[in-house]
């Protein structure tokens, strides 16, 4: 959603009026999932990508000026051979569908950017939202904005479609997943916003440094937040949710326990306590003396990160941060190449 955000301000600077390209369904393995954008300027700036480049971004590239000189949505689906989904990192031949609008950038009521602004701002505020984009005619790219604190702008130009594509896209809103909505004959794509990735690092170790960068700002000049002081005081400080992860380097039971025993308390997406199972087994045994469950025990991954080979704490840090994306995805974090052999999705 930032990234979004920050192309469609930066094509404000030249260009009045863009066509946002959405992938809004696949059929196959692709290397890009649906909710991929593509903005194509009306003076010929392309930024992002909605596959990896070749053939079929160029036809989005192509579909996207027509749009903009019809000023009106499209849904551009692409049949793909063999070779043309090679290409782009399907497994085999396929489909890929499109979503294209225009939208107009000098036009603050522009229901578009309106919408996205909207579900950004609540986004960065811990909340989440989810945009529904019609994407058949009539009325395609008639939009809802729903958020998760029940509130709803906006309609599909049908109440009962309103009805039904609200309740299933505060389903998608609740699993993170954006996703095409089916209704008989009618379409629709469920587009998630979530509160941005947060990663909370406990202790100014070596490990630490190249993970965001953690206490002295020369030793962790990147980091956007550094905070001094007792960890078990400052973890309170910051929201721990489903979206956020917590990663203990301090190595110093006085300071591990404290943010434990806080941390397993709340959704937070992700808890990681560097050292060896040993240690890791003593902490646990402790916290599980002081009442926690063994189910809550069960978050706690130590030792930490997948299993990568690393040596140095650059390469500890990038398993590291390998494993909080595997589970913050879902994802297996099996070879890509393994998981094609077996046919997993």
């Amino acid at each position: 959603m930032t990234e979004l955000s920050e192309q469609l301000n930066q094509l404000k600077r030249n260009e009045s009026k863009v066509t946002v390209a959405t992938l809004v369904n696949t059929r196959g393995t692709t290397p890009r999932k649906e909710g991929a954008k593509m903005l194509v300027g009306e003076g010929g700036r392309v930024l992002g990508s909605v596959t990896i480049g070749g053939c079929v971004d160029a036809q989005v590239i192509e579909e996207s000026a027509e749009v903009l000189g019809t000023n009106a949505p499209r849904l551009l689906e692409l049949n793909l051979g063999d070779e043309e989904a090679w290409e782009i990192g399907l497994t085999c031949g396929g489909t890929i569908e499109v979503f294209l609008e225009p939208v107009t950038l000098d036009d603050k009521d522009d229901t578009t950017l309106v919408y996205y602004e909207r579900a950004r701002v609540h986004a960065e505020q811990g909340g989440r939202a989810v945009i529904v984009t019609r994407l058949d005619a009539p009325n395609h790219g008639a939009k809802l904005l729903l958020f998760d604190h029940g509130g709803q702008e906006g309609t599909l130009g049908d109440t009962f479609l309103d009805l039904r594509f609200s309740a299933e896209a505060r389903e998608a809103m609740a699993t993170g997943k954006s996703r095409t909505l089916f209704l008989e004959n009618v379409r629709a794509f469920a587009e998630v916003f979530a509160p941005p990735s947060t990663l909370v690092v406990v202790g100014a170790s070596h490990v630490a440094m190249p993970l965001p960068r953690f206490a002295t700002t020369e030793r962790f000049p990147d980091v956007d937040d550094l905070r001094i002081g007792v960890p078990s005081e400052l973890v309170q400080q910051v929201p721990l949710i489903a979206t956020t992860a917590l990663v203990l380097v301090a190595h110093d039971y006085k300071y591990d326990l404290p943010v434990l025993r806080h941390a397993l308390s709340t959704p937070v997406g992700y808890i990681g306590l560097l050292g060896s199972s040993r240690r890791g087994a003593a902490i646990l045994n402790l916290l599980r003396e002081d009442g926690v469950a063994e189910d809550a025990l069960l978050r706690v991954r130590v030792p930490i990160g997948l299993d990568l080979g690393a040596q140095s704490a650059p390469e500890i840090a990038l398993s590291i941060l390998a494993e909080i994306l595997a589970t913050h995805r879902k994802a297996t974090g099996m070879p890509i190449s393994e998981k094609v052999r077996r046919g997993l999705k």
